[in-house]
């Protein structure tokens, strides 16, 4: 077998994918290692990718098994970290195929290729989505009982990964990050990522919409926090086939968020407040485990990691909203999201 001198990070020009690529181009224990960036390009830029001799981007989705395997055979990857995913959790529900074509099928496809091309170690980014509501702290050691489309395709890929290491001896870790914000973010999506949104919204000018009373509370955690316990998965016996969530620990409020980001763009809020969707109403997560195994990580307040998402966001300015094509079901789809012209 050729050596292994190749890491594969797919969704690479998306947010969490391109944080990875610069922590691991950062981190010498990764020196030498070629990085091969795969992203279809649906969600992120070129531009997120850092400009590296040691990093090669490919245009390409999970969701072709052939051209997957294609590129296992062309590059030998000794470490995969998997970020790529359609991670709009409200809007799985009315996207079901797609859902589970992308965030299921896609995955399978690369732990197949794993599993065949003798891959070292397998790193996945889940979601906290898998516990589905109710059950807080959430705490590794809960039984997931995912309640939408996303968090089931998250967590069928958990258990498809603990399946392959104990019949083929893949190794893995599943990270489950939550209410992730930063720099690279997809700002025009107007389906995920509340911060993104809010200041994407600001700078054009419009209202900040928010579902229901705006009491909903998440612990909104700032994408530098968590890159080395990611990046160092591999490197630690205890991290082997274990799961970990990552993130802030401290809830705060959609309303308090939309006030924080107006204060940070020096704005007053203006507030469209829409009727409620299914939804949690409060997630937050332990973190002891992750500490317990990789030592504490960093918290960036959330003043702090509003800062510098906004200093990011002004340089590339606002972006427009790209209008989602494959929705399945309009049955009681939120407002907003039903038409190209909906604010």
């Amino acid at each position: 077998m050729a050596a292994q001198n190749s890491i594969l990070v797919t969704g690479g020009a998306g947010f969490l994918g391109s944080h990875v690529t610069r922590s691991l181009l950062e981190d010498p224990r990764f020196d030498g290692l070629l990085i091969v960036v795969l992203d279809d390009l649906s969600g992120g830029f070129v531009e997120n990718i850092p400009r590296s001799g040691r990093v090669r981007f490919v245009k390409g989705s999970v969701t072709d098994h052939e051209f997957i395997e294609g590129l296992f055979e062309t590059h030998s990857f000794r470490y995969v970290f998997h970020l790529a995913a359609y991670a709009a959790e409200g809007l799985s529900h009315f996207i079901r195929r797609f859902n589970y074509m992308h965030n299921l099928i896609g995955s399978v496809n690369l732990i197949n290729a794993a599993v065949r091309h003798a891959v070292a170690h397998f790193v996945f980014t889940s979601s906290i989505a898998v516990y589905g509501r109710g059950q807080v702290p959430m705490l590794e050691s809960t039984l997931p009982l995912p309640e939408d489309p996303y968090g089931i395709s998250k967590y069928a890929v958990e258990l498809d990964l603990r399946a392959a290491h104990e019949q083929f001896g893949l190794n893995f870790t599943i990270f489950r990050p939550h209410n992730v914000y930063g720099e690279y973010q997809n700002i025009g999506d107007k389906y995920r990522n509340v911060v993104g949104i809010f200041m994407n919204r600001i700078m054009q000018g419009l209202p900040l919409p928010i579902f229901g009373d705006g009491l909903q509370q998440r612990a909104f955690s700032y994408v530098g926090d968590f890159m080395q316990p990611m990046i160092s998965a591999p490197f630690l016996a205890e991290a082997n086939c274990e799961v970990f969530n990552v993130g802030a620990t401290t809830p705060t409020t959609v309303l308090d968020l939309a006030t924080a980001v107006c204060r940070e763009f020096q704005v007053e809020p203006n507030i469209l407040l829409l009727a409620a969707r299914n939804e949690v109403k409060v997630a937050w997560a332990d973190h002891s485990k992750c500490a317990q195994v990789f030592g504490q990580s960093p918290t960036t307040s959330i003043a702090d990691g509003l800062h510098r998402m906004a200093a990011w966001a002004r340089t590339v300015g606002a972006r427009s909203s790209v209008h989602f094509e494959h929705v399945e079901i309009t049955d009681g789809l939120p407002a907003g999201w039903g038409h190209p012209t909906d604010a």
